[in-house]
């Protein structure tokens, strides 16, 4: 497929206009997201969750997204985001999904994402955290980009039904998208695990081309060790996409193709109470 311009709409693009902020933030507060400030604790978190950062340079863990919302309004945004889902077995899967990135671990990968400007979903699947990003910070316009025509329906009608204007849903191949220097991030969540090896650097290196100096590739997977967590993920993988091939990547590794690509990388490994090896990659375009 071939991707048109991902310049940032004028109606999002709040970096260039203080009113086009105002107009996106009012957009948001005037959608069905808007909580009341009677919304109720959040149900997402889990005081068990520790983290930790390593190698030198990561934001302090526990940070926020910044953007908007206290804890418990996005844990309502969260849970309205489900809701708009009208499939309940995609409603279930969506579930699963906020359950192992929880509220948490979605701040802790937005506090490295501009809180303005144009942002890619890589791999959006239907489109729940693509929402999620959108909403917390009115003054991004988020584009997620997946190969399945099924999912970028569903997460186009999610979005028009919790009325979020800042967001696009394009079905394609990310490889093959245009758009030299105008991103001013991007995003993979759980996806590189999922990509045959040999597309994996052809992928990176588009990414790399299509962000903006400085622009920032947020890279959330797993690692290969420990073997039991690896083993725990693998069967939680195949249970919710028995036919998608796994092939995971160790952090030496997928830190060594990101740098090929041309990045510098530091990574960011969160401990979870659950046996996940999450680990994010902070890929920064070099100048």
């Amino acid at each position: 497929m071939t991707f048109t311009s991902i310049t940032t709409p004028r109606r999002a693009r709040s970096s260039a206009c203080a009113k086009n902020s105002s107009r996106a933030s009012t957009r948001i507060r005037r959608s069905s997201l808007c909580c009341s400030s009677g919304a109720g604790p959040p149900a997402a978190t889990s005081a068990s969750t520790s983290s930790r950062a390593s190698d030198c340079g990561c934001p302090p863990t526990g940070s926020t997204a910044g953007g908007t919302g206290t804890s418990s309004m996005r844990a309502d945004i969260i849970r309205r985001i489900i809701r708009a889902y009208d499939d309940p077995i995609v409603r279930a899967y969506c579930w699963v999904r906020f359950w192992i990135l929880r509220q948490r671990f979605l701040d802790e990968i937005g506090q490295y994402l501009p809180e303005s400007g144009p942002v890619l979903d890589i791999g959006c699947g239907f489109g729940l955290f693509s929402l999620y990003y959108a909403v917390t910070a009115p003054a991004r316009f988020v584009r997620g980009v997946d190969l399945s025509v099924r999912r970028i329906a569903m997460a186009r009608r999610a979005a028009s039904r919790l009325g979020i204007e800042n967001v696009a849903y394009e079905e394609g191949d990310a490889r093959t998208f245009k758009g030299d220097g105008e991103v001013a991030a991007a995003y993979m969540l759980d996806i590189v695990h999922h990509i045959a090896p040999d597309n994996v650097a052809p992928l990176l290196r588009r990414l790399h081309a299509c962000l903006s100096p400085r622009g920032v590739l947020i890279v959330k997977d797993v690692d290969t060790r420990p073997a039991l967590k690896r083993w725990f993920t693998w069967t939680l993988d195949k249970l919710m996409a028995p036919t998608t091939p796994v092939r995971y990547w160790s952090a030496d590794e997928l830190g060594a193709a990101l740098r090929a690509a041309g990045f510098e990388v530091r990574r960011h490994a969160m401990l979870d109470f659950l046996p996940y090896p999450h680990v994010i990659y902070i890929a920064t375009r070099r100048p």
